[in-house]
Order: C-alpha cells, then structure tokens, then sequence
C-alpha cells in the first residue's frame, strides 16, 4: 500500500511539474499575428485608484499591440472590486491617457472572472463580426483562457503576456494547476 500511495504522489507531483512548466512556456509565446481584438484580463485597482502594476503591465502590453497595428481594438474587462473602482472603467481611462482613442476601446465591466470575460469577449466579438482574438494576461493564465475560448467553440485565439514578473507568479502558477482543471 504505502508503495501504490508514493508512486500516486510522484506520480501527481511530476504531473504537477510538467503542466507547470508547460502553462510558462506556453503564456510566454506572444503572438505576432494580427487580430481585430485585443481583450484584456482584468486585475486588481489599488484603494487609491490607481492600477496595481500587474494590471499596468497588462494594459501597456495591449497598448505595444495596438502602436504595432496588430489588433484594430482592446475590450478591457473587469468587476467591481473590493476597493469601489469598476476595473474595466479605470482600465479605459488608463488607456486614454496612453494616447489610445476612446472610440478604439471597448468596456467590460462583468467580467469578474475568467470564464465570464471569456463568455462576455465572444459575445461582443460575435456582434462586431471579429473573427480573431489576442488575450492580454500574466503567463500563467494563457493556457486556461485559451482554454476556456476553445471549450466556447471558438478556436482564432492568440496570446500576448507582459513582461513583468514578480514574487507572486509561483502561487499564481500553483492556483493556475488546479483552476485549468477545474
């Protein structure tokens, strides 16, 4: 028995680490391909009102995609925080004052999580006729977006991820394990 019970503990640890390192590679990727939206994952507004950086990062990252004429327009999706700000709102002004046209960028603000900004992108994607998608996200959660469009039959979906790392990527990383299967 206790050699059944380590070989399922090595067994699920080494699973662990594959997919752990398999969601890395796999959000850092970016895309060079063109699409008619960008649609960026929202995160966390400070007390202040300012963006945490992680959010930022995210917004800079569809800012690049847009100078770079790769994507026509960025959809910024988000809740109501806990701090009082409506992420995608604060989002939108944040990408303003980054010289991107108001009339370029389209709100959100019922994507609380994941799966629902997934759901809310397609609709908006399908009213606009946009047949291709650039996620805009920390790495860790390319896989499982990408994952979520395809189990929403939708399959034109590419990726692009900041370049900003911090502390909180490995317990992000760990989450990511369990909420892909989820």
């Amino acid at each position: 028995m206790k050699i059944i019970i380590k070989y399922i503990l090595i067994t699920g640890f080494s699973w662990f680490i594959i997919h752990s390192l398999y969601i890395t590679y796999d959000g850092f990727k970016n895309t060079e391909q063109k699409a008619d939206l960008a649609v960026v994952f929202g995160n966390k507004v400070n007390e202040d009102g300012s963006l945490s950086s992680r959010l930022q990062a995210r917004l800079d990252k569809s800012i690049e995609l847009y100078q770079k004429n790769q994507i026509k327009e960025i959809l910024v999706s988000g809740g109501l925080g806990k701090e009082g700000y409506w992420e995608g709102t604060e989002m939108k002004k944040y990408l303003i004052k980054n010289k991107i046209p108001a009339d370029k960028i389209l709100v959100d603000n019922f994507g609380d999580n994941t799966e629902k900004t997934v759901i809310n992108t397609l609709k908006i994607a399908d009213s606009m006729k946009y047949k291709r998608i650039i996620s805009v996200s920390q790495f860790y959660h390319q896989s499982r977006i990408k994952k979520l469009f395809r189990e929403h039959h939708f399959n034109n979906i590419e990726t692009s991820s900041p370049e900003y790392l911090e502390l909180r990527d490995f317990y992000s990383v760990f989450r990511e394990f369990f909420a892909y299967y989820l």
